[in-house]
């Protein structure tokens, strides 16, 4: 994951829950992509610094196990950048220009130059961190497979060239286990300035809630709304009790339920849903150098790891 600010909603529910379940059946690796986050932010890399540790500690405050999966940094693994250039040599350019991923970013992403060698070439960067601990399988969601589609035909490329040496991961589908969009409806992004942070206050969380889309149909109190279009009405079904949602949906559409009530008690569900990861992550704030130790146990891992991987690569290119 990259380093570029506070974990969300999204992130929660997106990714980290379903992290949470692979750690029980898969021996995974869990890292902070710093040098990823510099293809987008080179130009104030100090969010990058900032940001690592607190998203390490809203990985553990959500489940992630240390002492089941492996955490590590990056950057404190030189072998990512030496198999990485090692693979750039024998990468098409014309594999990396098709990344539909790179032709969206580029139109989307206007506030930032990100016509750099490094944005372009990030894919290769992400099948070294896959490859150098001979993955079996990556978890993504659907618009991610493409990635791990060129990290199989980078592995398939170099095993033809210098003999058999990486697998060729599969992907490992997730689905968000909700789409939960941002308070103005659109993707739950930082960039948006929508997001609901795991870290912010009751009072926050309120604010946010408050400012929340529901039913654009839905003018007035007395008209009915339709809980099937409305954000806040996603929200209830995760942090809600299963019975008052059919309550809340039976009397959105009837209009015994004004918007204001609904998330006002919304509200009130979610700051109480995400109390024992506040309580956690509170508890990990207090004592950053567990964190750090955490970390230096999951780079110590990693790097004896790719130290192997790199041996085995040099021999097999044979310099």
């Amino acid at each position: 994951m990259r380093p570029t600010g506070r974990m969300h909603l999204g992130h929660l529910h997106g990714a980290l829950l379903n992290w949470k379940m692979l750690q029980k059946d898969y021996e995974c690796f869990y890292f902070i992509a710093d040098w990823h986050a510099l293809t987008s932010d080179y130009a104030k890399p100090e969010i990058i610094g900032n940001s690592s540790y607190g998203i390490v500690m809203d990985w553990i405050s959500v489940g992630i196990d240390p002492e089941v999966a492996t955490i590590f940094v990056q950057s404190s693994i030189k072998e990512h950048a030496e198999l990485h250039l090692i693979f750039s040599m024998i990468t098409p350019l014309a594999w990396l220009e098709r990344n539909p991923t790179y032709k969206e970013q580029l139109k989307e992403i206007t506030q930032k130059d990100i016509h750099t060698y490094g944005f372009l070439g990030y894919p290769v960067l992400q099948a070294a961190d896959i490859l150098m601990y001979m993955a079996n399988g990556v978890p993504v969601g659907e618009d991610q497979a493409p990635h791990v589609e060129l990290t199989r035909e980078i592995a398939r490329r170099f095993n033809f060239l210098y003999g058999p040496t990486f697998p060729e991961p599969d992907v490992l589908l997730v689905k968000e286990t909700s789409k939960l969009l941002g308070i103005d409806n659109r993707k739950m992004s930082k960039s948006y300035d929508n997001a609901i942070f795991l870290t912010d206050t009751d009072e926050v969380i309120r604010s946010k809630v408050s400012q929340m889309i529901t039913d654009p149909q839905r003018m007035r109190k007395s008209d009915p709304g339709n809980p099937d279009v409305c954000n806040v009405y996603s929200f209830h079904e995760i942090y809600t009790d299963p019975a008052d949602v059919a309550e809340i949906d039976a009397a959105c559409r009837s209009a015994s339920v004004g918007c204001v009530e609904c998330k006002r008690r919304m509200a009130a569900n979610l700051i109480k849903g995400l109390g024992p990861v506040r309580e956690k992550r509170m508890e990990l704030e207090a004592d950053r150098e567990t964190i750090r130790n955490i970390v230096e146990r999951g780079n110590e891992k990693a790097r004896l790891i790719a130290s192997e991987t790199m041996r085995r690569v040099r021999e097999a290119v044979k310099i």
